[in-house]
Parts: C-alpha cells; sequence; structure tokens
C-alpha cells in the first residue's frame, strides 16, 4: 500500500474529500538559492488536488490523516497512460516503416498511432464505474489512520462534518 500524508477539506456519510500535503525534498524552496522547483511553483502556481476516499475510521474536516492506494491500481494505471500509447507509437512506426518506405508517412504514422492509443486509454478508463470494474475495488484510495501528529487532547471539541458542511 502507497501512503501518503493529506487533509480531509470535506466529507458525506462514508466518504471524505481529500487534499494532499505539499512536501518539498530538500527545504531550499523558500530560499532563492537551490534547485529552482520554487521558481516554477510560483511562475505555474502550485496547485492543490483534491480527491475523495473512503472514510472508514470517521475523520472529520480539518484532520491530518494517512491516506493509502494499492500498488496494484497504480502500475495499472501507469500502464494504460505510459506503455499502451508508447506501443501505439511503436506498432504505427513499424506498419508504416514495413509497408511503406517514406520516413515522411512513417513520421505521420508514429504521431497517429500515439493519438490513437491515448483516445483508446481514454475511452478505457473513462468513467469511474468503468475503472472501477477493471481494477477492482483496490483502485479507490482509503483513509488508513489519524497521522502521527495530530495529537488530541481530551478537552478539546471536534468539529463534526455533516454533509460536507463544518458545523461547531
Amino acid at each position: 500500500m502507497i501512503e501518503e500524508y493529506a487533509v480531509v477539506t470535506g466529507c458525506s456519510d462514508h466518504q471524505a474529500t481529500l487534499e494532499v500535503e505539499r512536501r518539498t525534498a530538500c527545504g531550499l524552496c523558500g530560499q532563492k538559492r537551490g534547485c529552482g522547483n520554487a521558481t516554477w511553483g510560483k511562475l505555474l502556481g502550485h496547485k492543490s488536488q483534491e480527491f475523495s476516499a473512503d472514510n472508514p475510521i470517521g475523520a472529520h474536516v480539518g484532520d491530518s490523516v494517512v491516506v493509502g492506494i494499492d500498488e496494484r491500481a497504480i502500475l495499472s494505471t501507469t500502464f494504460f497512460l505510459y506503455v499502451v500509447p508508447l506501443l501505439g507509437m511503436l506498432l504505427g512506426t513499424v506498419l508504416a516503416d514495413t509497408f511503406l518506405k517514406n520516413e515522411f508517412y512513417v513520421m505521420l504514422s508514429a504521431a497517429s498511432g500515439l493519438v490513437l492509443a491515448f483516445l483508446w486509454v481514454k475511452r478505457r478508463l473513462n468513467g469511474r464505474a468503468k475503472v472501477t470494474k477493471m481494477l477492482g475495488s483496490q483502485s479507490q484510495a482509503i483513509i488508513l489512520r489519524y497521522s502521527d501528529a495530530e495529537v488530541e487532547s481530551e478537552g478539546v471539541s471536534r468539529s463534526e462534518c455533516k454533509h460536507g458542511k463544518i458545523s461547531n
């Protein structure tokens, strides 16, 4: 299981909306020297991504949690997004080179094979029902536990999560 820290931003029933906590590899991002990743982040804007996950532990809005997803789901998605288009491009290249013997048509066939493979993958993975049917239930992210950083004291009340809204 691949694990990552996230913050609960909303919840309903047994699902929670999560935002991944951004972490840097080296700690130089706030400084003027370093690898330049901070410059690209300021230029392009680091956008946070929200996603939904099963919430069996009953986490509430604002909780810091550890979310996990099965490695097989990641590997299957990676295969469809990277390997299948590459194979489509290679197949288009080999077929055009075998039958046409013209470099322009070989390049055109390689690009066409790549685009057709991407379209096939998009159609194949389109919709949550098809992905779940293909990958099984392990494709769903799940909240595993509260993060170690979150320590609750006895006297502090938590905000309850009802229908995606925070109430005190």
